[in-house]
């Protein structure tokens, strides 16, 4: 394995970096409460990746199982228990455990332990999750076939589990 080609053809460096302080404000809070902080989207990184800090409630919440044919995701846990699945089993993910995804890899998340969690998501090409995040807030004002078209512009493809 090689490394990638150059994108920056530059002589001296440049000064590019950002800084997002610990406390800045999520951009998506949900009724439930669970927040959602773009650390870094696919636009801002030129679509090379996405990553998220999503810190929920003590309540039951996330997707069920589910794959993505054209972007990887891991998740990096920062505090609490995330229950994760990974195509076998669920995976009870705790601080300090990472779990990758690759595309095409059935995987889903939900918060079981009746305690918050905190854990960050990654997700590899930067496809423009945001608009999914937001998404979700509205689902309930979709018809069926709303919800379908969604989800394909999504790149979210449940597992039918029955």
């Amino acid at each position: 394995m090689t490394y990638p080609p150059p994108q920056y053809h530059g002589e001296s460096g440049e000064k590019s970096a950002w800084h997002r302080p610990a406390g800045s404000k999520a951009e998506l809070v949900y009724p439930n409460g669970t927040r959602v902080h773009y650390l870094a989207t696919g636009a801002s990184t030129g679509g090379l990746f996405g990553l998220y800090r999503w810190e929920c409630g003590p309540e039951v919440t996330g997707p069920d199982p589910h794959f993505h044919r054209s972007i990887s995701e891991s998740f990096y846990i920062l505090s609490g228990v995330m229950g994760i699945y990974n195509g076998e089993r669920w995976i009870e993910a705790e601080p300090g455990d990472w779990v990758h995804v690759p595309i095409g890899g059935v995987h889903g998340f939900k918060n079981r332990s009746g305690a918050p969690v905190s854990m960050l998501l990654h997700f590899s090409p930067g496809a423009p999750r945001e608009g999914y995040f937001e998404g979700l807030a509205h689902l309930d004002e979709m018809s069926d076939d709303e919800k379908a078209a969604f989800y394909v512009e999504h790149d979210n493809i449940w597992i039918d589990q029955h």
